[in-house]
């Protein structure tokens, strides 16, 4: 370190904090750039500094600067996940009503076909009566056509023998 320090005097430089050129050589054309990142020395060439660290209070008043925006960011996400569970909590209360409901009307349907059903058993006695009638009706019918059939042949052999 100290033999850089040597060097830099040896070309008219003073040594000073990291970061920050000093002239020492009169007629010296040296400009510092922005930032003190570039600067160009007698020759036209331009050459880098190294970036300095910021300050003990800078990086405090970073530091709290992070933590406070991180802290908003936190609770911003903790503040989402509530609402989010509320709204579960909501919607899991609107389906247990519905399901309430839904048992409600299933029970009423249920109650609905147990009374058709007697309705029904009360009515079957009555039901065999007309599915005998109804038989019965079918097998008087086709005696109907019988006797139909039957008179159109005695008519037609009076017809013949009233011929002759």
């Amino acid at each position: 370190m100290a033999a850089a320090a040597a060097a830099a005097e040896g070309q008219g430089e003073e040594a000073g904090p990291p970061g920050r050129a000093t002239d020492s050589g009169a007629g010296s054309s040296e400009e510092e750039a922005v930032g003190g990142a570039r600067r160009t020395d007698d020759f036209g060439v331009e050459t880098a500094e190294e970036a300095t660290e910021p300050s003990e209070p800078d990086i405090n008043e970073l530091c709290k600067d992070m933590f406070t925006k991180m802290s908003v960011y936190l609770q911003g996400e903790l503040t989402a996940t509530c609402e989010d569970y509320k709204l579960l909590e909501n919607m899991n209360k609107l389906t247990g009503l519905k399901y309430l409901e839904m048992k409600e009307i299933a029970v009423n349907i249920n109650r609905n076909l147990k009374d058709l059903n007697q309705k029904y058993a009360s009515l079957q006695p009555y039901l065999d009566q007309i599915n005998q009638i109804e038989e019965q009706v079918t097998a008087l019918e086709q005696a109907a056509y019988r006797l139909d059939a039957y008179s159109k042949k005695l008519e037609a052999k009076f017809k013949k023998l009233e011929k002759r």
